[in-house]
């Protein structure tokens, strides 16, 4: 298990897939604003399910976030897009709606960049979000990362366009402690 300050990112086991589906999939709004593709349902038990994990993809690595503090799953995460030869990646994750606020989101990219630059050898690693979403931005600038662009109205949700802003960090910028100094907030 990778460990941040307040969560841990681990395998994604066959039990998570419900709670994942129930609690953060299902919420229409959420999973249309978190997804590059319309939102539709899926059951949990199909072999569609974006929850989950294909062992033999390469180019992603699914996490499970849970607690440290008692080890409820409060979460997803993923270092997704990785191109071995340019040797970048790319940061993801999503909360529960009631672990939102509690600073998981800071905690959750310092563990990804770990992951990234350590343990796989990146040299660079980038976020894309929805430019309204303030609580994933301070968490990549809580860790580094820098605001690269907007790519404006980029993004079809729920019916309007939307701006994507991309913020990325470099493997010499990176600073393992820097979401520490920056605060719990995230």
């Amino acid at each position: 298990m990778l460990r941040g300050t307040k969560v841990g990112l681990r395998a994604r086991h066959a039990d998570d897939i419900p709670v994942l589906q129930a609690d953060l999939y299902d919420d229409v709004v959420a999973g249309s604003r978190a997804q590059a593709t319309p939102w539709r349902p899926i059951a949990a038990a199909s072999k569609d399910n974006p929850l989950l994990v294909d062992d033999k993809a390469e180019g992603v690595v699914p996490f499970s976030v849970v607690e440290l503090d008692g080890g409820a799953l409060v979460g997803t995460a993923s270092l997704w897009g990785i191109d071995a030869h340019h040797r970048s990646g790319h940061v993801g994750l999503g909360l529960m709606p009631y672990a939102r606020g509690k600073g998981y989101g800071t905690d959750i990219v310092a563990a990804l960049c770990h992951y990234g630059f350590v343990v796989r050898g990146l040299h660079r690693l980038q976020i894309e979000t929805l430019a309204d979403n303030t609580a994933m931005v301070r968490a990549a600038e809580r860790n580094g990362f820098v605001r690269e662009g907007v790519l404006r109205s980029a993004a079809w949700v729920l019916g309007t366009f939307l701006d994507e802003m991309i913020l990325g960090l470099l493997a010499d910028d990176w600073r393992p402690d820097a979401a520490a100094r920056a605060g719990d907030g995230g």
